[in-house]
This record gives C-alpha cells, sequence and structure tokens, in this order.
C-alpha cells in the first residue's frame, strides 16, 4: 500500500463467497485518500469467507479473506444459517495497548450514544475513518480529541496516539458519565455539541488569541435545477484544495518563453521515437527534464514547511496532474525524476498517465511528490493559477503553446517572425519562497527551455 498508507476503505467486493478465483484475478476494489486499487488474488482457489464488508476501514497487514487453495478440499459456500451465526465475526474488532499488553476488544460498531466526530477538527487537523470510530467507541468529545497529542504527517492523530491517550484518560477520571436518557424519560444534562460542518483554523495572532470561524453560505436550489452529490474523489479534491489555500499563502509569476527550438526538435523526432520506442514523445517529459534542471540550481523551491521548520527535499520527485475520464484529476508522481533521461522519462510519463486514465495506479505511485507540474494548455488555457499540493511549496503550469509574432534579436539586428510561444505559471508557498526565488525560479525555467538545443539527439 506504500510507506506513507496505514489504512484502507473496503469499497466493493468483486466476489461472492464461494466463486472460484484465478490468480492474479481481481477480487475487492479498496480505496485511500489517494488513489483507488484493485487487490488481485495470491494464488487460484475458491474464496470461502469474506471477512469484512464494503464501507469498512480495514488496517494495512489486516486479513480481508479466506482462499481455499486449488489444491486444498473446496468448501463449499456457506449456508444462510452459517451466514447468520457468523455475522458478528465479520466485525472489525479495535484492540491495543501503550505498553504491550492487550486491551478488551471493542467491536467497530457505533451505538446510538456515540458522539460524533467530524473528519475536520476546530483546528483544522484531519482525523481518519479509523481514528474517529475509536474516538466515538471511546465516548471521547471533538473537544476533547482536539487535546490528543499527535505524531502523524502535520500533527495528526494516529491510531497508537488515541490508543495511547485512552489509558491516561480512564487514570484522570476524565471519562464521560453515561450521556443516555434515564428510565424515568429525564434526559443526562450532559450532552454534546455537534460537530462543525467546517473547519476552524487558529487566528493568524496564533496562541490562545482567538479563532477563525469559517462559515459556509447557504445555497438553495431552485425548482429546475440538478442536484449532483459529489463522488469521493471529488470530495477528497475539494477539501485537499480548500485545506492547501488556509495552508499556504498563493503567489503566483509568470514568465513567456519561446519554444520554437523545442517545437522544431519535436517535430523531427517523434515519428522516430514512436517506431523506435513504441511511444509517443509528448512535450511533458521535455518540460519535466527542464524542471529538475531548473530545481537542481535552485533546490529552495524543493522543500516542504513543518511549523517553524523548512524540510529541503534531497530527492525530486515530480507530480504530473493528470484529468480522468470522470473529470476528476489524480497526481502521480515520478519518483527520482532527476534519475532518468528523457527516453526514461517519455516512458515514464506514458505509462503513469494512462494508468491513471485505467483507475490501476498503485498507492505508492501517488505519494511522496516535492514538485508538481500541471498542463493547462491541454484544454487550449494560456495561464492559469495553480494551487499547491500539500505539503509541497509549489507548484507550475504550462500553458498553451500558441504561434505569435515576436521580437528576434540577432547580431544584425532585431526583426520581428513567428514564434512558438508559451507562458509559464508558477504558484509558490510565500512562507517560505518570497517573490525573489519564485520569479528567478520561473524564469530560469524558461530560459532552459528556451536554450534547448535542436542537435540534441535522443
Amino acid at each position: 500500500m506504500g510507506e506513507s498508507v496505514a489504512e484502507a476503505t473496503i469499497v466493493k467486493w468483486l466476489k461472492e463467497e464461494g466463486d472460484e478465483i484465478e490468480a492474479d484475478e481481481p477480487i475487492i476494489e479498496i480505496a485511500t485518500d489517494k488513489v483507488d486499487s484493485e487487490v488481485p488474488a495470491p494464488e487460484d482457489g475458491v474464496l470461502v469467507k469474506r471477512l469484512c464488508e464494503e464501507g469498512d476501514v480495514v488496517e494495512v497487514g489486516h486479513p480481508i479473506a479466506i482462499i481455499k487453495s486449488a489444491g486444498d478440499e473446496t468448501q463449499s459456500k456457506p449456508t444462510p444459517s452459517e451466514e447468520k451465526s457468523s455475522e458478528s465475526e465479520k466485525k472489525a474488532e479495535v484492540s491495543s495497548s501503550s505498553n504491550g499488553s492487550e486491551k478488551a476488544s471493542t467491536p467497530a460498531t457505533v451505538s446510538n450514544s456515540a458522539v460524533a466526530i467530524s473528519k475536520d477538527g476546530p483546528s483544522g487537523r484531519f482525523y481518519s475513518p479509523l481514528v474517529r470510530n475509536i474516538a466515538q467507541q471511546e465516548g471521547l468529545s471533538m473537544d476533547e480529541l482536539e487535546q490528543v497529542p499527535g505524531s502523524g504527517m502535520e500533527g495528526r492523530v494516529t491510531k497508537n496516539d488515541i490508543l495511547s491517550y485512552l489509558p491516561k484518560r480512564e487514570e484522570n477520571g476524565s471519562a464521560p458519565q453515561d450521556t443516555k436518557e434515564k428510565s424515568t424519560g429525564e434526559k443526562s444534562e450532559k450532552s454534546e455539541a455537534p460537530a462543525p460542518k467546517q473547519p476552524v483554523p487558529q487566528a493568524a495572532t496564533g496562541g490562545e488569541a482567538g479563532t477563525l470561524t469559517i462559515k459556509t453560505p447557504k445555497v438553495v436550489p431552485g425548482p429546475d435545477d440538478e442536484i449532483i452529490e459529489m463522488d469521493r474523489m471529488r470530495k477528497m479534491i475539494s477539501e485537499h484544495m480548500v485545506t492547501s489555500k488556509h495552508v499556504s499563502p498563493h503567489v503566483t509569476s509568470y514568465v513567456e518563453a519561446d519554444l520554437t527550438n523545442i517545437v522544431n526538435w519535436r517535430n523531427k523526432w517523434k515519428n522516430k521515437f514512436q517506431e523506435r520506442e513504441g511511444e509517443k514523445l509528448t512535450f511533458t517529459p521535455i518540460f519535466i527534464e527542464a524542471l529538475v534542471k531548473a530545481i537542481k540550481e535552485m533546490p529552495m523551491v524543493n522543500v516542504s514547511t513543518d511549523g517553524t521548520k523548512i524540510i529541503k527535499r534531497k530527492h525530486i520527485n515530480i507530480g504530473m496532474a493528470t484529468a480522468l475520464p470522470s473529470g476528476n484529476l489524480i497526481v502521480p508522481v515520478i519518483h527520482d525524476a532527476d534519475q532518468l533521461n528523457l527516453v526514461g522519462l517519455a516512458k515514464r510519463v506514458n505509462d503513469l498517465a494512462k494508468r491513471a486514465r485505467e483507475n490501476k495506479l498503485l498507492p505508492e505511485e501517488v505519494q511522496r511528490g516535492t514538485y508538481t507540474i500541471t498542463n493547462v494548455g491541454t484544454f487550449g488555457n494560456v495561464m492559469g493559477t495553480p494551487i499547491i499540493s500539500q505539503p509541497q511549496a509549489a507548484v507550475m503550469a504550462v500553458g498553451a503553446i500558441r504561434k505569435k509574432p515576436a521580437v528576434i534579436e540577432t547580431e544584425q539586428g532585431d526583426f520581428i517572425g513567428i514564434r512558438n510561444m508559451m507562458f509559464l505559471s508558477h504558484s509558490y508557498d510565500h512562507r517560505v519562497i518570497d517573490g525573489a526565488l519564485g520569479g528567478s525560479f520561473v524564469r530560469k525555467l524558461g530560459d532552459i527551455l528556451e536554450q534547448f538545443d535542436v542537435n540534441r539527439e535522443i
């Protein structure tokens, strides 16, 4: 699942209990906060039992099904009575402790009195489905959950964090009293406030000075309007974009570059490249190669921010924004892009783009990006103001390549000519990248593209 993925949601079972399956045949669809993917069968056999249901959140390493291998005695599909008796076995259980001793397991089902926990706390901190589930089972309020120290990325609370907190909570006597209604019909005096629907980030002054409440205006549909529910990916994109704007003060600098040399060189080589490599030679790998060169000269754009600390990335992992047939967007990552030549970049770009559109990316292929490029020119746009993919510090948009009259400087003087021009739009996090660096970087990239060697062979 990738190094940073701890859990996944079961989206859909592709096989029923009792079905025969073949090795490498997909049996289930899963989803993380990064990508949807399929889990293939490890060998031939029969799917004897499904250990989790659609919608369950399952930790990495937890069994999800039992397969009877083809060489073993085949087990028939469970009868209705067997299915009914095993319903309790199918419920996930949460068990762990901070000192290594086991804690009594608790079915991962929410009682009627459980407190609703929002995925975004008042501080703007994100809570995973697993953490929210544990909090609901243990009766933690949103206010109390906000006080749990987080050791995850950007201060997120992990499973171990909340399980380590529970024993201390009980020792301090902070466990909530029963909030159920008394048998006489009287309601308990203690009640929980509803979870906020929007993140409430801390005020810019910091500390306990106050908070800024973000209110979403109420939108009333008209009688002829169509209401379309966002799919899971669109909801994630929406949350990520809002979070990025809240976290990073965006600044965008623009440069127009002359790509005539690149256009002429590509026209010369694209058919030969297709015949020799069996791959299309697009502009994207050329742009990524130039981007890597610029990052090597100005490595302080290849950074992340952790509070008051700047993390300077050693690896250059380039994310490439890719539009999907559904209209959504995903960003597969070319890891260590500086270690690939132009042929390698071309093949990697084509492979990732193809599998992204077919929903066949692996989770690790959309992780650990350090800088992102997006091609708004694909849609005929000349420039854009891209939003930073957190926790990165910058993103580059390339516009449409258009023929335009331009001034050409030569030793014999200046004259007007038809040139292939393109705008570069560089958005960067002004907390750590000032205008001097952000503007100089996009100018450097433009210079590298304009100085492309037309006599280069591939």
